[in-house]
């Protein structure tokens, strides 16, 4: 299976306010960015705000992990491809690249295991049938994809 099961739902420029003092775009921006790709990934399952008015269901973010792999700069275009990992139930666990449009370089990535909650009780809960049915959807295309070198991975200090 190639990267085209990859989803390619997110494009974004990189503003001015969000660049650092190094002259790149600042580590909070590169979060941004991907949550918005997640927000999309999640309207693409039926996770979106009609949903979530009418049952209350919604999402948290359970953990996040973000490597830096080449700068971004003021005005580039980037665009996010999502592989889902795997889920059940109740989680998501998903994986974004970050790429610079003008060459394809892999900037960032983005893991995240996301949670399905009810917001009535604050609890987490199962997802809609309807949405189950289209990450399993997901699930289904991406079946042939290998696992990202970066996933899974912890930070440490190797030792000699």
């Amino acid at each position: 299976m190639t990267d085209s099961a990859l989803l390619r739902l997110h494009t974004e420029t990189v503003q001015p306010d969000w660049v650092d003092y190094n002259g790149h775009m600042n580590v909070a921006y590169y979060v941004l960015v991907f949550d918005h790709a997640t927000d999309v990934f999640l309207n693409q399952v039926g996770m979106d705000a009609t949903l979530r008015e009418t049952t209350g269901s919604s999402v948290f973010v359970a953990e996040a992990h973000i490597t830096y792999d080449q700068e971004v700069m003021e005005g580039e275009q980037v665009y996010i491809t999502t592989q889902l990992l795997a889920y059940d139930e109740k989680r998501l666990h998903i994986f974004h690249r970050m790429h610079r449009a003008t060459d394809d370089a892999l900037a960032a990535t983005n893991e995240l295991m996301i949670l399905q909650v009810n917001l009535n009780d604050r609890r987490v809960g199962p997802f809609h049938e309807d949405v189950r049915e289209r990450i399993a959807a997901i699930a289904k295309q991406q079946a042939g994809l290998a696992m990202p070198d970066a996933a899974g991975r912890q930070i440490s200090i190797r030792r000699k």
